[in-house]
């Protein structure tokens, strides 16, 4: 079998979300405006657990984490597509192609992670609230981020090791605006069997295995709450878990529905809407989701904005 140096396939086309140039422009703008929403909302938050000490505890030490990560995976697609538009190209190299994919599944499983370290964090502030300062130390928050950086990229490079070692004869459009999984392997003349086995079995693990996680950690937390004896507790409990379901929910939505599927299943543009929702609108939202359910956040935002607002003043005086 040819390695992917003997390809005959050197670079690939990204056709992107439509081939209307009509269409086209409406979505550039839609595209770059919410890549600049994530930017900006995920920035927001990581600026506003920076400045209130009252936010440097393990629950939100998480979700800077977060931020940082979707801001990073939006960064791996939307940048390359409104360059390719402004350029009028739609070429993408074999090896940038593969770094593309390595990168939006090595922050999509970061997401993955973190998400189940949240749930966790929620399941013990409210399973054991006395508990909640010696279980959920900096150290141990430390040691899962750093351990969820350490098996995403050991995920991805194996997924990326099987890519390479396919070959890419004719064909090398591909109908998406990133390089996916799922078209490269319709595209590959190599027998892609185990490609397909690997992305199944071994990355179904590293997603199932956080979301049972996540919903274990949530019946515990159902529990719990519901032995709570007024209703007002209950609601208060409840509260400040609606933001991390919220986005659980559109994540592992939207990839269960593009990557638990048979590869014969799949339909290009059914693809390309799942893949919109979680590498573009899913980080897009986050900010949003988070700040408006949590009277922390938006106060530390408060003070951000304070700060932008009478800081160049105070230096004028």
């Amino acid at each position: 079998m040819r390695g992917a140096n003997q390809s005959s396939v050197s670079e690939f086309l990204l056709l992107g979300l439509s081939r209307q140039p009509q269409q086209q422009q409406a979505l550039f703008a839609l595209f770059l405006s919410m890549y600049l929403a994530t930017v900006l909302g995920n920035l927001l938050i990581l600026l506003a657990i920076c400045v209130d000490p009252r936010l440097h505890i393990p629950m939100y030490f998480l979700l800077s984490h977060l931020s940082f990560v979707d801001i990073c995976f939006s960064t791996t697609t939307v940048p390359k597509m409104l360059a390719n538009h402004i350029l009028g190209t739609q070429t993408i190299s074999f090896s940038g192609c593969l770094t593309q994919m390595y990168f939006v599944f090595m922050f999509m499983d970061m997401d993955n992670f973190l998400l189940a370290v949240m749930a966790y964090d929620r399941f013990v502030a409210i399973g054991h609230p006395l508990h909640y300062s010696t279980k959920m130390t900096h150290q141990l928050c430390a040691l899962l981020v750093a351990g969820s950086w350490v098996i995403a990229n050991l995920d991805v490079l194996l997924h990326t090791l099987l890519m390479a070692r396919l070959s890419f004869c004719a064909d090398n459009a591909i109908p998406h605006f990133f390089c996916d999984v799922t078209p490269l392997l319709k595209l590959s003349c190599s027998d892609t069997h185990l490609n397909e086995m690997m992305v199944l079995i071994e990355a179904g693990l590293i997603m199932i295995a956080p979301l049972i996680c996540i919903l274990a950690s949530y019946v515990h937390i159902t529990c719990a709450v519901l032995r709570v004896p007024s209703t007002k507790g209950r609601w208060k409990a409840f509260s400040t878990c609606g933001s991390h379901l919220a986005v659980v929910s559109l994540f592992y939505g939207t990839i269960i529905a593009v990557y638990f599927n048979p590869l014969a299943s799949h339909s290009a543009e059914a693809d390309i809407a799942s893949a919109v929702m979680f590498t573009v609108v899913t980080p897009m939202l986050n900010p949003f989701i988070y700040s408006l359910r949590n009277k922390d956040i938006k106060g530390a935002l408060g003070k951000v904005v304070a700060l932008n607002i009478f800081l160049p003043g105070n230096q004028m005086g």
